[in-house]
């Protein structure tokens, strides 16, 4: 995935070259939002679990005295991916400053791994009424939800999906700015999640050779 940037640069570099007669002097290339976004859509982060859910059904047979509750367990894998809405990125280049638009880090995709499940996937609890089909598809969707809530409350996993997103974004700013001789400094601007309002920019140097000097 470090190479993701590179490539792109470069497949952006061999259209700037065709469409200029192959002349390095005639590139005016720059950072796009285009790219950036392709970029963020396949620097998704996947992550395995393999938790347990619990379910629970108070009095769920007998009758009076005699009811019985529904109780067991479900063991399963399941995928999440985190990572950023691209269509959420936007991008703006004044001369050699350019400043970025990110929102945070979220789960993008959830599923648990139906394929894994069997019978020995769910655990009933010795004094439980019997347990139905109906009531292992509703902790199939249980598992779910409490993967889903499990991943997205792991700050340090969406801290490192974020990480590892700008730091493609930024590969690919250094490429560009490689090819056209330009330093280019990063401005980041992260949006909250809860109302996507702009946070405090924090500024970062995009190095790169600056072949006119070189």
């Amino acid at each position: 995935m470090k190479k993701l940037a590179c490539l792109l640069a470069c497949a952006v570099l061999a259209g700037s070259f065709a469409a200029c007669g192959g002349s390095a002097e005639q590139i005016t290339m720059e950072p796009e939002t285009s790219q950036m976004k392709a970029i963020c859509e396949l620097a998704v982060m996947d992550c395995y679990y393999h938790n347990v859910a619990k379910f629970k059904e108070e009095d769920a047979a007998g009758i009076l005295f005699w009811q019985k509750d529904k109780h067991f367990w479900i063991e399963y894998s399941g995928v999440v991916s985190l990572g950023i809405d691209a269509s959420q990125v936007a991008l703006e280049v004044d001369d050699t400053l350019v400043t970025i638009t990110i929102p945070e880090a979220k789960v993008l995709r959830c599923q648990v791994d139906s394929n894994e499940l069997s019978e020995d996937s769910y655990i009933v609890a010795k004094d439980s009424a019997r347990i139905s089909a109906e009531d292992e598809v509703a902790a199939f969707a249980q598992a779910q939800a409490d993967l889903e809530e499990t991943a997205a409350s792991d700050t340090a996993l969406l801290s490192s999906a974020q990480q590892r997103a700008q730091d493609l974004l930024e590969e690919y700013v250094q490429n560009i700015g490689e090819a056209v001789g330009k330093d280019y400094t990063i401005q980041w601007v992260y949006l909250d999640s809860a109302d996507s309002a702009p946070q405090p920019e924090i500024n970062s140097q995009a190095e790169s050779q600056n072949s006119a000097s070189a």
